[in-house]
């Protein structure tokens, strides 16, 4: 058995980019920039008036979605095949935050979170699956890519966001299971992108708040902290510009290099991810005489095929 993604990724010249997402920030700059190389894109945003930026031309699809639809994304799939005949970046980026105490998030709230951000992608990324192994043949070449917008919380989880973080966490392990299932000569990829700090008007536009639990009141309870510093206009300064990730994320696809399973984006990325990645090592270590007296060395042997 060999899982392995084909070695390199070759963007079509005039691709078409399906793009969640697209009302502002991250998705809005991706989407003004792939049409600025001459490429096709299919922008997505709740509102109509979301996607006046975008021209209307004949490169330019803009759809209305709701991504917590099933029958939504299906219909604007559909529409973006009438219009381009194929797929060749799909970018799951559509989503928001709650923030706040956990014990006071009301499942309602926590479900459509899950529901947007979670099967949101899961329902996209089947379509794109499918699309660039079947479709994509009869107008081009087979393939394509898939940019599933993560973040550094979806692989380190911070207080008083435990829902966008268990979001970002299933996507993360959606994608990495994903990526090991299509065969290398789909030519299909994927991509994790974990930003940290990017200068938008998500904490306006696309975060809802919990009411505060009176257990959790104190100034120095960790959610109350981690709030103090993102309501902290100096914090953001350092922040990454939004059209540099975008640029950023548009240089991976672009690049006719082999296409990393994950990419963080930002000093502020790397470096927490660096942090926890060295600390989870010491941890493995620590407790490696012990885990492994739990069973027997020929399990891991037995498991040696799935890193071929």
């Amino acid at each position: 058995m060999d899982s392995r993604q084909p070695q390199n990724y070759q963007l079509p010249s005039s691709a078409v980019w399906f793009i969640t997402g697209c009302s502002s920030g991250i998705g809005k700059a991706l989407a003004q920039l792939a049409h600025s190389q001459d490429h096709r894109v299919a922008a997505t945003a709740r509102r109509p008036g979301d996607l006046a930026y975008l021209p209307d031309d004949i490169n330019v699809l803009k759809l209305i979605v709701d991504v917590t639809s099933r029958q939504s994304i299906d219909d604007a799939v559909e529409g973006a095949l009438a219009r381009f005949d194929r797929l060749d970046v799909v970018v799951n980026n559509a989503g928001y935050s709650l923030r706040g105490d956990t014990e006071n998030a009301t499942e309602d709230a926590a479900r459509h979170l899950v529901d947007t951000m979670f099967w949101g992608t899961v329902r996209l990324t089947q379509h794109a699956m499918r699309v660039m192994r079947e479709v994509n043949p009869g107008n081009g070449p087979q393939g394509g890519l898939v940019l599933n917008i993560s973040s550094m919380g979806g692989r380190i989880a911070f207080p008083g966001n435990a829902f966008y973080h268990a979001a970002k966490f299933a996507i993360e392990g959606f994608t990495e299971s994903v990526s090991k299932e299509v065969r290398p000569e789909w030519n299909t990829h994927f991509c994790l992108i974990e930003p940290g700090g990017v200068k938008t008007d998500y904490a306006t536009r696309s975060m809802l708040t919990v009411e505060p639990h009176p257990a959790y009141a104190a100034p120095d309870t960790p959610a109350r902290l981690i709030e103090k510093y993102m309501d902290d206009p100096e914090a953001s300064k350092n922040w990454a510009d939004v059209v540099s990730v975008a640029r950023a994320i548009y240089t991976i696809g672009a690049s006719g290099k082999e296409i990393p399973l994950r990419v963080p984006l930002g000093p502020d990325a790397w470096g927490m991810l660096k942090m926890e990645n060295d600390k989870a090592g010491q941890v493995l270590e620590e407790w490696r005489e012990f885990s492994s007296s739990v069973g027997n060395e020929g399990q891991l042997e037995s498991l040696a095929f799935l890193q071929k």
